[in-house]
């Protein structure tokens, strides 16, 4: 009998801008698919192996189980056999409150508490009291934040003010809010002079409220009657409304607003742990949970393996493969109390994939979204052994990546392609890599990097003065002003510490463009997120004589029987969902009166479906042809001005974000990691964009791994040596020729990989 090929068969996938293609994904291989920004990658290998192997899983379920399951709809394929479950790292930002840490979101903290609730000396009851949540853990004093904030006068009054010229600096206290009102209009203020000059009895009854054993009224006007509301002082209210509650759930209020008028330290009663002493009197081996906690990983494993107690011991075997994990990806120097909010993107990265890799399952389909996302060069070969690890132990790995390195760890590349959008969805290469290197436009395995070696003079500086953010060592350090500086390091070393903490710190002005989400949604196009949607409306509006509401989907002009979705999706109780165009508007989301009017021969959808680099011949408004200007630089021209920004891959979110900040006029322009998702072609284009910038007279800086972007600068600043308390350091300034003569990290791999 002839031997089968053991192999994932997918046929006829039409999902986004893929055009009915044929693949065969080899099984226990490392399988890479590459290609330009927004050419299909991420609809083959999300939105269709992903989507059918999770699918299939649920239906194993009985009815009543998976009705509590996430539900999905069966992707546009003809036939998609053998596949195999799914374990899927995606590239998106890690989802978690302001109270999730490294142990929360690894598992690990529970078996912890477990451990110090069994064998903790003294023992003081059950696992759940080791927690800051539950109200015998929690501190008494900080009510288990770990931080006491209080109200700081001078931030929260301007004294040289009235109460009618807003002298109170938080806006929920302050006209023309109700509380603001009731201050001025009460009767027990003086509105119109400076609070400076307020009889020191008025003053006092502002700031704390009347004295102990005292009460006093102030009168509310509404416009039909007035009430007398029982006045506690501006200090008592901020404490009772906005400390002393969880400021994540604050509706109109950002917890930022309430910290700018706030001082905040670590709480004396529990040194910043948020637990209660009794909690931290119980000690395993010398260390309550609190210092296990804020322990190096490499240290806690040590820790576990000293547990000899028969109960402890299991446990701790338990919450070790976890904590290992997370050392063998070269994070030992993190503690379980590291906030996930803290994490640099290569931190946060390997942590995400640590969390999948716990399992001795096999068998298994692991995808990878860009799992170099975030990594300096000297951390691939890591994440390439980790992708052979898993291939070897019978599992079949599916990788989107761009990075050189991890392509040519592949068995096996499919290319997508040629181009990007409506000029992607093909498969324009599969096999292996030497015949990539005979085929391909795209995909340069042999490229090189271009060193600048004609930087452009410095004149300027951005000084910054012995920063001590998180793990900097009392750095001072002078930027180069009106050139493209390149800031590079391993994860963890203190580059986003030099630059997002300090250098904004002293440089507020700096338009900073983060690694964050942009919030994508299906109601959520270019156009909208761009801010030209209501520039359009307008134009119509002004063309038409009608509302500009009714030339949005959201508004007037939504069709009414899908409410302006573009699809309806039938209740079909516990089937599986089922997405359906609606019939009514044919997908336009409009109605058809919306749709009747039109402006130069084209109504409000067909202007929509205008690609980015079509716009300008039509709509010629300067704020239109300005931000439309950007999407171009960036790339994007491809895409239609009516794209939704849930449809967009990575890459092509990275760039819209990037253009979203180029639109504002600026100076400094500071970004972290632009690269992300981004083909090495496209990443050429890019930096075209910050040449231009620079040409312009601003400043661009760059937080950044790839060595393209990193040779092509002016000036480079490497961090390092290490990550954690291993970081912080000023290990090189120069150029990027003085560099090519330095023993740092990047060095090494720059000369490895320089034409």
């Amino acid at each position: 009998m002839a031997d089968k090929k053991d192999e994932i068969i997918l046929r006829g996938l039409q999902e986004n801008n893929l055009k009915n293609i044929d693949l065969n994904i080899p099984k226990e291989k490392i399988n890479v698919f590459t290609g330009l920004s927004g050419s299909g990658k991420s609809s083959v290998v999300f939105d269709t192996l992903a989507t059918e192997s999770r699918r299939q899983m649920t239906l194993n379920y009985p009815l009543y189980v998976r009705h509590q399951m996430p539900r999905y709809e069966r992707p546009h394929a003809d036939l998609m056999q053998h596949l195999s479950p799914v374990v899927v790292v995606e590239q998106k930002p890690i989802r978690g409150n302001s109270r999730s840490t490294v142990g929360t979101y690894m598992d690990i903290d529970p078996l912890i508490r477990l451990l110090f609730s069994r064998i903790g000396s003294p023992s003081i009851g059950s696992a759940a009291e080791f927690t800051s949540e539950s109200s015998f853990g929690k501190c008494p004093e900080c009510g288990g934040y770990g931080e006491v904030i209080a109200p700081n006068i001078h931030k929260l009054i301007d004294d040289t003010k009235s109460l009618r010229e807003g002298a109170v600096q938080f806006k929920p206290l302050s006209p023309p809010g109700w509380q603001g009102r009731w201050m001025v209009d009460g009767g027990l203020f003086e509105p119109d002079i400076p609070i400076k000059d307020f009889p020191k009895d008025m003053y006092n009854l502002l700031l704390y409220g009347p004295p102990e054993g005292e009460r006093a009224f102030g009168t509310y006007y509404t416009k039909d009657s007035s009430q007398d509301y029982e006045w506690d002082g501006i200090i008592p209210r901020f404490i009772r409304l906005y400390i002393n509650r969880d400021l994540t759930k604050l509706k109109k209020t950002s917890p930022e607003d309430v910290l700018a008028v706030s001082s905040h330290g670590l709480c004396p009663t529990c040194e910043g742990s948020g637990l209660n002493p009794k909690v931290l009197a119980c000690k395993i081996n010398g260390y309550n949970i609190a210092q296990y906690d804020q322990l190096e990983l490499t240290e806690l494993l040590g820790e576990l393996e000293h547990i000899q107690d028969p109960v402890g011991k299991s446990i701790a075997q338990q919450a070790f493969p976890n904590v290992k994990q997370l050392v063998d990806l070269g994070l030992g120097y993190l503690s379980l109390a590291r906030k996930m909010g803290t994490l640099s993107g290569g931190e946060a990265q390997r942590v995400k994939i640590a969390r999948h890799l716990g399992s001795s399952l096999n068998n298994i389909t692991y995808i990878f979204d860009e799992p170099s996302a975030g990594l300096h060069p000297e951390e691939i070969e890591m994440l390439t052994q980790m992708l052979e690890n898993l291939r070897d132990d019978y599992n079949t790995v599916v990788v989107i990546e761009h990075n050189l390195a991890v392509i040519k760890t592949a068995d096996e590349i499919i290319e997508m392609g040629p181009g990007a959008g409506v000029s992607g969805g093909e498969v324009v290469y599969q096999g292996e890599q030497a015949g990539l290197k005979k085929v391909s436009a795209i995909t340069n395995l042999d490229h090189k990097v271009a060193l600048n070696k004609n930087p452009r003079g410095v004149e300027n500086s951005f000084s910054i003065k012995n920063a001590s953010d998180n793990n900097l060592k009392d750095i001072s350090i002078e930027i180069p002003k009106n050139v493209l500086v390149s800031v590079c390091g391993v994860s963890g070393s203190g580059k986003s510490s030099l630059l997002f903490g300090a250098f904004t710190e002293n440089y507020p002005e700096t338009i900073s463009v983060s690694q964050g989400s942009i919030g994508t949604s299906s109601r959520s196009t270019l156009a909208t997120y761009m801010g030209i949607m209501d520039d359009i409306r307008s134009i119509l509006s002004k063309e038409t004589g009608q509302p500009a509401g009714l030339f949005s989907f959201n508004s007037l002009g939504a069709c009414p029987v899908c409410e302006g979705k573009g699809v309806t999706m039938p209740d079909v109780a516990f089937a599986d969902p089922v997405t359906v165009t609606c019939e009514a508007c044919r997908g336009t989301r409009y109605s058809d009166e919306a749709l009747s009017y039109r402006y130069k021969g084209k109504n409000i959808v067909e202007i929509l479906e205008l690609s980015i680099g079509e716009t300008n011949h039509y709509l010629k408004m300067p704020k239109i042809v300005k931000k439309v200007d950007t999407l171009k630089d960036v790339g994007l021209g491809y895409l239609t001005l009516g794209q939704t920004t849930s449809s967009l891959s990575g890459g092509e979110v990275q760039r819209l974000k990037l253009a979203s900040h180029l639109k504002k006029e600026g100076q400094i322009y500071l970004l972290d990691e632009p690269s992300l998702g981004l083909h090495t072609k496209d990443n050429a284009h890019l930096l075209e964009v910050f040449q231009s910038l620079v040409d312009k007279g601003n400043s661009v800086i760059i937080i950044e791994h790839n060595l393209n972007f990193i040779a092509a600068s002016d000036w480079i600043i490497e961090m390092g040596p290490g990550g954690g308390k291993k970081g912080g350091e000023l290990l090189f300034e120069g150029t990027p020729e003085e560099m090519l003569g330095a023993e740092t990290a990047t060095a090494k791999w720059l000369r490895k990989d320089v034409e």
